[in-house]
């Protein structure tokens, strides 16, 4: 019964296996499908195509025309936007490069203040009072901010003035280059007494010097401390000419100041303390005395 099995399956193997391979020989012989153009089909098809693959060009040229222009105008924008945004970062980095400038010019006015045992209050210049005769600088800072008639003014490199006039908000310097503003000062190499005077644009002359003081050029000039307006030891200028007359006992200095007043920024006031300005009444008081008895 088993071999009579089996020999049924190999017989059923067997006609599969030859259907299968006449199948395959049946699509391989098939032959595919075709027409063959007629003669209005011809000159159709010869007329149309140049003209539609002209048609396909152009709008292929057309489409990469406006591809293009949408990506320039894009690119115009975005340049635009770029251009803007480096012109306000060159700005940021200008004002930021101006800040670090000045408080390093502040910084080293304050370096130069822990000297002096003042008070100090710094303060930007905002004008330069050109209604008058007189060499004045006008700072933001006023009576309310703790600035005192009197006041030094100073900066890193020296003297600058003294308060004279003052506001709640604002004060007016009366700077060393004025004739009127008259500063006792020491030669400081040969410690030769003299008097300072606002001469002619940004110079300065000592006055009163002994004429057969040893002073040379560019000998520095500082502040003497009488008066009991400047305090002692500030610079002040450098001497750059000397005129020794033929005849006199004193000789004409001309004093360039040690402070760049055309570029001046920042000063710092020294306020005196009330010591200090107790000191200052009785000198006063001590010079009134005695204009008054050479009046008699």
């Amino acid at each position: 019964m088993k071999l009579i099995a089996s020999e049924g399956s190999r017989t059923k193997l067997i006609i599969n296996l030859v259907v299968l391979s006449l199948a395959f020989y049946g699509v391989s012989k098939r032959k595919a499908p075709y027409k063959e153009a007629s003669i209005f089909e011809n000159v159709m098809m010869d007329t149309l195509a140049p003209l539609q693959r002209g048609i396909s060009n152009a709008y292929k040229n057309v489409a990469s025309f406006f591809e293009d222009y949408m990506l320039n105008v894009n690119a115009s924008k975005e340049n635009v936007s770029l251009k803007e945004q480096i012109g306000s970062l060159k700005q940021e980095v200008f004002a930021l490069k101006q800040l670090e400038q000045e408080n390093q010019r502040l910084r080293q006015i304050l370096n130069f203040g822990k000297k002096i045992k003042h008070e100090m209050i710094s303060a930007q210049v905002v004008a330069w009072d050109s209604s008058s005769d007189f060499r004045v600088i006008r700072i933001d800072k006023g009576f309310k901010d703790g600035i005192k008639l009197q006041s030094t003014v100073v900066t890193s490199d020296g003297i600058v003035g003294y308060v004279y006039r003052l506001t709640d908000h604002f004060a007016d310097i009366l700077t060393i280059l004025d004739p009127s503003n008259r500063v006792d000062v020491i030669v400081n190499r040969t410690r030769s007494y003299g008097i300072l005077e606002g001469y002619s644009g940004w110079r300065t002359v000592m006055k009163y010097v002994v004429r057969t003081d040893p002073v040379r050029l560019n000998d520095l000039i500082i502040t003497s401390g009488l008066g009991n307006i400047y305090p002692r030891g500030i610079p002040v200028g450098i001497i750059t000419k000397i005129e020794r007359e033929s005849y006199g006992i004193t000789q004409h200095l001309e004093v360039t100041p040690t402070v760049d007043f055309s570029k001046l920024e920042e000063v710092a006031v020294l306020v005196p303390s009330e010591d200090q300005d107790k000191k200052r009444v009785e000198w006063e008081a001590l010079e009134n005395n005695a204009q008054q008895g050479d009046g008699r």
